[in-house]
């Protein structure tokens, strides 16, 4: 009877593990590839660099010429008197008159001391700001992505482990309630079995309530129905090559919050040559081709129209303005230095933390050997205690010491291998190298 208890136990626990098998198996390359299409911060990144682009144009920079056309119509209705120089008098109730005037005009400034091409190089510089916040914006989600799914990694493994010892902990009980039988053992034997199940059931309901939020939130940052149920793979992939130098040298060259502060340092020299333009002329163009008609029921002039073509050119030059001009190039000499300042701020941010973050990467992958061992260690240990148990040369107590050595050799070295995961995504975002 107790032999049957054993085996439905175990059918039951390879009927789970089964239908664990039988959901969708999210890889972390699809996981990336969702994030990539789906993520709300990603989508709003792509359309601020869009109107970025947009904004890039000759017409935006004040390049080309503007054309304007105009209709302007007027009536009046008036009561007039008229007093001649020869002393007549003329006067008319409800006298109309009216005029109208309609034309092109276009206007072009053809000079204006080289701001204009200033503010194109600006907006091509800030278009490339864009592209840069698009790029960290991607980096960083990409990097919450690999967080959350190797913590489901974790997650999932400690769930294995759980799910061993009850199993363990189910063979326990069969045990100590066939040698209750055969009066090998009292009751109180039995009894912390049962208790010890009961502790593991627990600790199991407590690790998939875990599990469950975790899916909640990876789903959450992919952009997807977060009921959606799935699981992710059961191994680690860790890079165990990563070198300092090389890291620091990619840093350097591709860390988007250092490209960023070098983008608006220039887009600050740009604005300091637009201020600059004002000590030069600025020389405009005009043309047009305008018609004019004004009818009237009173004077001289009763009926009068005229069209035709008007050109001309202006020119000026700012001579004194209260030194605006000299306190506006100074404010802006001061910030490009200020960018100056802060990409040698972050650049010593940036190799304190890479530096920090690559001794606990190594300290880590030193964890995952030295638990990899314990693990080992723990599963021989429990396989021995198991068999002495089994014939009674041991106590409950230290076959229970042994069983919590391993699940918890186990769920050590699980979380070492997340710790080393995170050590290398850190890394890898620091140094704006995170494949995608």
């Amino acid at each position: 009877m107790k032999t049957t208890t054993l085996f439905k136990t175990l059918l039951l626990f390879f009927f789970c593990v089964s239908m664990t098998n039988a959901q969708e198996i999210l890889t972390i390359e699809q996981a990336m590839q969702i994030a990539l299409e789906n993520n709300y911060e990603i989508k709003i990144a792509k359309n601020d660099l869009k109107i970025e682009e947009t904004n890039v144009a000759a017409g935006n920079a004040g390049m080309l010429p503007k054309a304007t056309a105009t209709v302007v119509q007027n009536n009046n209705l008036q009561n007039l008197s008229q007093t001649r120089t020869d002393g007549t008098t003329t006067s008319l109730d409800n006298a109309k008159s009216n005029s109208l005037n309609y034309g092109v005009g276009l206007d072009w400034t053809i000079f204006d001391g080289f701001k204009m091409f200033a503010k194109k190089n600006q907006l091509k510089e800030l278009q490339k700001l864009g592209e840069t916040q698009l790029r960290l914006t991607i980096i960083t989600k990409i990097s919450d992505v690999q967080e959350a799914y190797y913590n489901l990694v974790q997650q999932q493994q400690q769930l294995s482990a759980l799910d061993t010892t009850i199993v363990i902990s189910n063979q326990r009980l069969t045990l100590a309630q066939n040698r209750f039988t055969i009066g090998k053992a009292s009751k109180l034997e039995v009894l912390n079995a049962q208790v010890d199940i009961n502790t593991d059931q627990v600790a199991l309901l407590r690790q998939q309530e875990l599990y469950a939020n975790s899916k909640l939130i990876l789903n959450q940052i992919l952009a997807r129905d977060t009921p959606m149920d799935f699981r992710v793979s059961d191994e680690f992939l860790i890079s165990e090559k990563l070198e300092f130098a090389i890291l620091k040298t990619e840093a350097e060259k591709q860390n988007p919050q250092i490209q960023a502060l070098l983008i608006s340092k220039r887009v600050a020299e740009l604005a300091l040559k637009q201020i600059k333009a004002a000590r030069y002329p600025t020389l405009k163009v005009n043309t047009g081709y305008n018609f004019a008609e004004n009818k009237s029921s009173l004077g001289f002039t009763t009926q009068s129209s005229a069209r035709g073509l008007n050109y001309g050119f202006s020119a000026s030059l700012n001579l004194f303005d209260g030194f605006a001009q000299k306190r506006n190039e100074k404010i802006a000499g001061i910030q490009i230095e200020n960018a100056g300042i802060q990409i040698a701020q972050q650049n010593q941010a940036l190799n304190t933390q890479l530096a920090t973050a690559y001794q606990t990467y190594l300290t880590n992958l030193e964890l995952i050997r030295l638990e990899e061992k314990n693990q080992e260690i723990a599963q021989q240990n429990l396989a021995i205690t198991l068999d002495k148990f089994r014939i009674g040369t041991i106590t409950t107590i230290e076959f229970r010491t042994a069983q919590l050595n391993y699940v918890n050799a186990k769920v050590r070295y699980s979380d070492a291998q997340f710790q080393a995961k995170l050590s290398e995504i850190a890394l890898k975002e620091l140094a704006g190298i995170i494949n995608f």
